[in-house]
């Protein structure tokens, strides 16, 4: 088995971030908006952890820009998230197996980044990777912010190549026998504290939890992102 087969295949390990995704009653919109997708909103291969062989470059932030928050906001904080991560991973990239639309689905963590000064609004494509990084980047400070622990984490750990502490930005490795083309939330959030206290390698449901009592506004933006050869070069539903 090659190396790319194992990191598809090792996605059963998402299991020990399975966690719903964060809302905040009453609080302000933001806009958000994501950089280099085409004009059906889907993430480019060069975004992707495990994109096709065709590829020339992987796991490449995108560029994210956002609205200023309202009066009051001190820092803001970034995630990414697939809600699309199929429940029963047993069927995962299993060959023969098709994953309907329909089957239960869970969430993980693509991107954790809080404490991100008042003064940025924007990030520019490959300042949180520049590439895919054996044993993954740096938690911690960051002159944008604070990065912490992706679910790569957990999702690698088992793997002697590639386990470690994934910091920030690492992109999508949907299934390939997905017959759901996954969606990519990019939240972003203003916050009432200019930093969450969170150390060490927290992770997306950490960075949750904190800032649940200081988000002034809030504002999200989807791109998609399919490895099924069927569904590529489709329009998105």
């Amino acid at each position: 088995m090659t190396a790319h087969d194992r990191t598809l295949t090792a996605a059963a390990v998402l299991a020990a971030m399975m966690t719903a995704s964060a809302t905040y009653a009453g609080s302000d919109r933001l806009t958000v908006k994501i950089g280099g997708l085409d004009r059906s909103g889907h993430l480019p291969d060069q975004a992707a952890f495990c994109p096709p062989a065709s590829s020339a470059t992987k796991n490449i932030s995108p560029a994210v820009k956002w609205s200023a928050g309202p009066n009051g906001t001190r820092s803001y904080a970034l995630l990414m998230v697939d809600p699309d991560v199929p429940q029963d991973f047993s069927q995962i990239n299993k060959a023969g197996t098709v994953i309907s639309t329909d089957a239960a689905r869970i969430t993980l963590h693509h991107w954790v980044l809080v404490d991100i000064p008042t003064t940025i609004r924007s990030l520019s494509s490959g300042v949180e990777s520049e590439g895919l990084v054996p044993h993954g980047k740096p938690v911690g400070e960051t002159g944008h912010g604070r990065r912490g622990a992706n679910v790569y984490t957990s999702f690698l750990a088992s793997n002697p190549e590639m386990a470690g502490t994934y910091g920030g930005y690492d992109g999508p490795c949907p299934p390939v026998n997905d017959e759901r083309p996954h969606d990519y939330v990019v939240k972003v959030f203003a916050l009432d504290v200019p930093s969450l206290r969170l150390t060490g390698a927290f992770d997306g449901p950490s960075a949750e939890k904190a800032m649940h009592d200081h988000v002034l506004a809030q504002g999200e933006a989807i791109a998609t992102y399919t490895l099924n050869p069927r569904l590529m070069g489709q329009p998105s539903q």
